[in-house]
């Protein structure tokens, strides 16, 4: 899951470590608390490069204010060139940094995607209006404009970790503070200090230790038939927790053993309802008496030590074969626990091994059924008609396309669209209220009263940008369309916008 890294860069963290002389430097420079926190990050980052490659990380540094030093990646070697050129700043607010996080999480991943916080600080809570005690002593507040940032507004795990010694004065005074903002971060979120003497190597140890403890990655084993092989889940797939209103379903893992139970067109499959997608990724299959699916009287005829890419993979070929045919593989996950299998392409040269974890049950994809009914194809009346999924002979009205404004970019596609008709008025007159009303209705249907607004600022923007050359029915239109979107009469659904009379237009 993807990682925000927070480091403190407040002037209590260029404190020296008492008894630390830095072996780098001829000078001997004395080592601070930021020194300490810059090769802990290193460790961290180092794990993350050998054991979870596709660990997306971003680093923000805070002290009174937040700044994005890096953006999301993979490439660790930026991260760790940044951290050399830090410089340090004023006061600690803790508050003000966790503010900074999630707006770096909610603009790009969403309150969807679990994440990661590791919040690196001295153990110094801050002093004055700015400092953690006054942030969480005003929590009883009512502040509408800027609401304390905890809980997290997505799935997140707060991590923080304190570069001091168990007797620092000022970490007697924050532990406590930390502990309530790690309860209200809520899950498995903690408070980790080095233990021992604060030294280099008890900072990289208690980093090491957050690593193992936050990504474990999951290892399993992929099986069809006699065939199998190891894989390896990226992101590690979470334990299944749902609300209900009488009950906490929890405990639910995924197992690791993934059998595949058969294969079904994709088409078929659809889009169903989603708990999590993970990439699937082959691992090297060692042959041990624990393994399910593996017959240890079978030898194999290559060795570690051979090309890793002679080595026959069955997830390379599971991958190829449900590539090719355009079919999704449906698999066990646990009791009555069912994913896909399929082949899912980022780019269009490049494609990957894809897990859809389904809510848990049987039945939770409609137009599937009971999963325990599906069976061969050759069983089936082959006299009957196409199987599911079942679409109605007549056309329902809600089956026109409807404008889907998950991103920005479809937004703005839309309106572009219709300025690129306006410009070849009066030829594409029915084209350009045609779009104009699709857009209008869908706007009033979400409630998106003020895209109308919008629309009549930019028409009358157009006017006074457009080329002397084009027809001046574009700027009667253009003006006659922002008048109407700010009468009442637009606001009607039932109503649409119609073109002006004019000299220049003619109608078909």
């Amino acid at each position: 899951m993807p990682t925000v890294i927070a480091l403190d860069v407040s002037l209590s963290m260029r404190r020296p470590v008492q008894g630390n002389i830095s072996a780098d430097n001829s000078q001997n420079e004395q080592l601070t608390r930021h020194h300490l926190a810059v090769q802990g990050i290193n460790a961290l980052l180092y794990y993350l490069q050998v054991n979870s490659k596709l660990e997306f990380v971003s680093l923000v540094v805070f002290s009174s204010l937040y700044e994005v030093v890096c953006p999301f990646t993979r490439d660790y070697d930026t991260i760790r060139a940044k951290l050399q050129n830090i410089e340090e700043c004023d006061k600690t607010c803790i508050e003000t940094a966790l503010h900074g996080v999630n707006n770096v999480i909610m603009a790009e991943w969403g309150n969807t995607t679990a994440c990661q916080v590791v919040l690196v600080t001295d153990g110094n809570p801050g002093v004055g209006p700015m400092s953690l005690g006054d942030s969480l002593n005003s929590l009883n507040v009512t502040r509408e404009m800027n609401p304390f940032p905890l809980p997290f507004p997505y799935p997140g795990k707060l991590s923080i970790v304190c570069i001091a010694s168990q007797q620092d004065r000022g970490l007697s005074v924050g532990l406590p503070l930390y502990q309530r903002l790690v309860e209200l971060a809520g899950g498995d979120s903690t408070v980790m200090i080095p233990e021992g003497p604060l030294t280099k190597n008890s900072v990289v140890n208690c980093f090491q230790k957050l690593a193992e403890s936050n990504y474990v990655s999951f290892q399993g084993y992929l099986k069809c038939g006699h065939l199998g092989s190891r894989i390896l889940l990226s992101p590690a797939p979470l334990p299944y927790v749902k609300k209900t209103d009488f009950e906490l379903v929890t405990g639910l893992i995924i197992s690791k053993t993934i059998e595949i139970c058969g294969f079904i067109s994709v088409a078929d499959v659809g889009s169903p309802s989603a708990i999590s997608r993970h990439l699937v990724l082959p691992v090297s299959t060692e042959k041990t008496p624990s393994m399910q699916g593996i017959s240890l009287e079978e030898d194999s005829d290559t060795d570690d030590n051979g090309d890793e890419g002679k080595v026959p993979s069955f997830c390379v070929l599971l991958h190829g074969a449900l590539k090719v045919e355009n079919m999704a593989a449906l698999c066990l996950l646990n009791s009555d626990w069912y994913g896909f299998i399929y082949s899912w392409a980022d780019t269009k040269k490049k494609s990957n091994l894809m897990l859809t974890v389904l809510e848990p049950g049987s039945d939770v994809v409609p137009w599937l059924g009971n999963f325990s009914n599906l069976g061969p194809i050759e069983s089936s009346n082959k006299t009957s008609e196409a199987a599911f999924p079942v679409r109605p002979a007549e056309k329902r009205s809600y089956s026109q396309n409807a404008p889907s404004w998950i991103r920005q970019v479809g937004l703005q596609s839309d309106i572009q669209k219709i300025l690129r008709h306006a410009r070849k008025l009066p030829e594409k007159t029915q084209n350009f209220y045609k779009e104009l009303n699709r857009l209008r209705r869908a706007a009033l249907s979400m409630g998106f009263v003020e895209l109308l607004e919008g629309l009549a600022s930019i028409f009358e923007r157009e006017c006074t940008l457009l080329p002397p050359n084009l027809n001046p029915d574009c700027t009667i239109q253009m003006g006659h369309v922002a008048e109407m979107l700010r009468k009442p009469f637009s606001r009607e659904l039932k109503n649409n916008i119609t073109p002006v009379r004019t000299k220049f237009h003619h109608t078909e």
